[in-house]
């Protein structure tokens, strides 16, 4: 059903920096746009000019060309200014896309008509507060993992939800994850898969030492702490990007976010079960033996 929007006249087109063919792509991309009378904005995923723009909503679209660590990036930089990003795959997966690189003209005729619909993906916000004192706070589309260092020893982590303790735990780490990011790192440690609109927060230990095994699937409006009680090293990563070290008695806060990534779709909702079972039977990551 065609989507009742206004005309979109600025463009930004964001590449994965170490991609050489996601920018050639993009070259050709933003010609055929700026044909059409469209001013595009291109550049790489982490040039600070081309984030700020999209942050500002200065730009009615942004296209993201890459894998799914290049849709998770943009995730971030549309979120404040709820920017719909259209995902095109040059990666393996693609859980966050459904437009391949031969594919991009035709998409882009049907959102430049208005054809397609949005979708809202939940994000989780994580507070690092030391000594009372708040040290840094990240969005995150997929997770927040707390985990030991490279000493190969668990490390003890308190969970409070809603301000009560609910257990201590001694594990490799504990995962806080979206339903975007259920297919992720949380599905591979055991936890649940969730369908991608669901408003839910899960939290699922990793290798966990007699402590609680079970995964927990909680309500959107759940506030989360973990406490680090550990004499080792611990971190926290938030969607797989660089660690931040973790230190005894650091305190994490999880909440669900005030803001949300916008993914431009073209399928009806079931394509996320029709994609699932073919990523699960045919890792492609895995390299086949000929």
């Amino acid at each position: 059903m065609p989507n009742k929007t206004q005309n979109i006249n600025n463009i930004a087109v964001a590449v994965n920096p170490l991609n050489p063919e996601a920018f050639l792509l993009a070259k050709e991309i933003s010609a055929s746009l700026t044909e059409k009378g469209i001013k595009v904005l291109l550049g790489k995923m982490d040039e600070p000019s081309l984030r700020e723009s999209i942050s500002s909503g200065s730009q009615q679209l942004l296209i993201a060309l890459g894998g799914d660590g290049t849709m998770l990036r943009a995730g971030h930089i549309g979120a404040v200014s709820s920017t719909p990003i259209l995902g095109i795959n040059l990666g393996s997966y693609g859980f966050l896309t459904e437009i391949h690189r031969d594919e991009w003209g035709s998409a882009l005729e049907r959102v430049l008509a208005g054809d397609y619909r949005l979708e809202r993906r939940m994000m989780l916000q994580s507070t690092l507060f030391r000594a009372g004192h708040k040290i840094g706070s990240w969005s995150a589309l997929n997770d927040a993992v707390i985990s030991r260092g490279e000493i190969i020893r668990p490390i003890q982590l308190i969970l409070e939800i809603n301000n009560r303790h609910l257990s201590t735990i001694v594990a490799d780490a504990i995962i806080a994850s979206t339903a975007t990011g259920s297919t992720a790192y949380a599905m591979a440690a055991g936890g649940p898969i969730l369908s991608p609109e669901l408003r839910n927060v899960i939290l699922v230990p990793v290798a966990p030492h007699l402590s609680i095994e079970q995964s927990l699937v909680l309500s959107e409006d759940v506030n989360i702490a973990v406490i680090v009680n550990t004499s080792h090293k611990a971190v926290i990563s938030i969607d797989g990007q660089s660690p931040v070290d973790l230190v005894n008695d650091d305190r994490i806060e999880i909440k669900v976010s005030d803001y949300a990534a916008t993914f431009i779709r073209f399928h009806d909702p079931g394509y996320f079960y029709r994609n699932l079972i073919p990523y699960m039977d045919q890792n492609p990551t895995i390299k086949k033996n000929v």
